[in-house]
């Protein structure tokens, strides 16, 4: 990927925060990497290269800053917008996929050979799949040696090192620092086995409210919860079931995880990530619908909205179809009656906190004919979506193809476009999707004196490109 040179170098001169991800500043003469926001003294133009990712910088021998710690800034957006191979790939391997399957079963899953991915991941990001997975694991390893009390051998396995060996080589080499130097000085956190605490960062702004209030309106009993504040759900996860807490705070999002399995704590962050929009870039997104007279004002009195999205993408599926021609809360109470109707009930009370994930295909199938309160032909989507993933047929993951997807979701009876752009804009991540039909977005674009005839609100949202999903947020907040 090319990287100007001048115009990254402004960005590090600048400390400008909003290119965190995007590209790793190496300082040759210290043999470090940073951030372009790093607080350090802006290094000489002679001693510096740039790299599109921290896989690419240790590549070169280069270890993590201590100061700026780049390895947990804030993911690059382009892995949202971008639908290509590169993008699926990224988001596969920050959700685990390699440390579980190995590089054939990422190359298995995106349709490539092993060879053209690692060449096209190469080309794009100066890193094979393995050392993009390494990167990820020697972070996940930090985490956990800061954050819990666990042993180092226990530690290395659960961020996925096949060896002790070869996590203490790791360690040494990204963050040149042996992993008790890492440990040393710093206290865990309180909390049980299993219980991680971290911060995940974002790009300023971060319009928590607007968050927050759109997952409140539909959370589920015993799945999800917002309450002062916190965000709170249920995970379902690779290796076994977990609970994530959420709270927004100036310049990161508090995340308390309690993981069954500690191995699946990269993707848990990945999937918390996702969930709160993270990795978005709310300035690019902001300075286009603000550009639109019509949006100006409310981009202008809340900036950074994010487009809440999902932890799980069948559950979006579901919701989605649950949520056809009919109000939200009604939604919500076919959903709450279905749960309780699984072969292992989920929590009814209200105040029920969150004990577990949203129930997985095989459970929804076992659910009898009294559990779906719904017309019939919506209990058989539901069911032959479910089959789908079930039997492997459809695969709803984040770095799925967006358009083989939306093929495969429109092509079972019942669903039709406004279900699968909902399923592409929340659960597969897509930026740019629009739902014209959609009865809240022809409303909110009445209220802001936009066109909500379907077919001229359509193209007028053209100019909104390529975030007009971001343009269909708003228009549910003006609604």
């Amino acid at each position: 990927m090319e990287l100007d040179f001048e115009r990254c170098y402004r960005a590090v001169d600048s400390r400008d925060q909003r290119f965190d991800g995007w590209f790793y500043t190496g300082v040759t003469s210290t043999g470090i990497y940073c951030r372009p926001s790093c607080p350090a003294v802006t290094p000489k133009r002679q001693n510096v290269r740039f790299f599109p990712s921290s896989a690419a910088a240790q590549g070169a021998g280069l270890r993590a800053c201590r100061r700026c710690r780049p390895d947990a800034s804030p993911g690059s957006p382009q892995w949202d917008v971008r639908a290509d191979v590169v993008g699926r790939a990224m988001r596969l391997i920050a959700d685990g996929v390699v440390d579980r399957a190995g590089v054939p079963g990422l190359a298995a899953q995106l349709g490539y050979t092993e060879r053209h991915l690692h060449r096209m991941l190469r080309a794009e990001l100066g890193a094979g799949p393995l050392a993009l997975a390494r990167a990820q694991r020697a972070q996940t390893a930090r985490t956990l040696i800061e954050t819990t009390n666990l042993g180092m051998a226990e530690i290395a396995f659960a961020a996925g090192f096949g060896s002790v060996r070869q996590f203490n080589d790791t360690v040494r080499e990204v963050y040149g620092a042996a992993p008790s130097q890492l440990r040393s000085g710093r206290r865990a956190a309180a909390g049980g086995a299993g219980t991680v605490t971290l911060r995940l960062a974002y790009r300023p702004p971060l319009h928590a409210t607007a968050l927050l209030d759109f997952l409140a309106r539909r959370t589920l009993p015993g799945v999800d919860e917002v309450r002062d504040g916190t965000y709170r759900r249920g995970l379902r996860l690779p290796h076994g079931t977990g609970e994530a807490a959420l709270t927004p705070a100036d310049g990161y999002v508090a995340a308390t995880l309690q993981l069954t399995d500690l191995r699946d704590l990269a993707p848990a962050v990945a999937r918390c990530r996702r969930l709160f929009d993270l990795d978005a870039d709310p300035v690019a997104v902001d300075q286009t619908l603000g550009a639109d007279p019509a949006l100006a004002a409310a981009v202008a009195a809340e900036p950074g909205v994010r487009v809440p999205r999902a932890v799980d993408g069948f559950e979006m599926a579901v919701r989605a179809v649950a949520t056809q021609q009919v109000s939200l809360p009604s939604a919500r109470t076919t959903l709450t009656h279905l749960l309780t109707h699984l072969p292992t009930p989920t929590p009814t009370a209200d105040s029920a906190a969150p004990t577990r994930g949203f129930p997985g295909a095989e459970e929804v199938l076992g659910v009898p004919d009294a559990g779906f309160r719904m017309p019939v032909g919506r209990r058989e989507t539901i069911r032959a979506l479910a089959r789908a993933v079930a039997d492997g047929e459809l695969d709803l993951a984040s770095g799925g193809d967006r358009a083989e997807i939306a093929r495969q979701l429109t092509a079972i009876p019942g669903i039709g476009p406004w279900t699968a752009g909902y399923v592409a804009m929340r659960a597969l991540g897509d930026p740019d999707v629009f739902i014209p039909t959609d009865l809240a977005v022809r409303r909110g674009a009445g209220a802001l004196g936009l066109p909500d005839d379907p077919k001229t609100l359509d193209a007028y949202a053209a100019r909104w490109r390529p975030w007009r999903s971001y343009a269909v947020i708003r228009l549910w907040r003006a609604a």
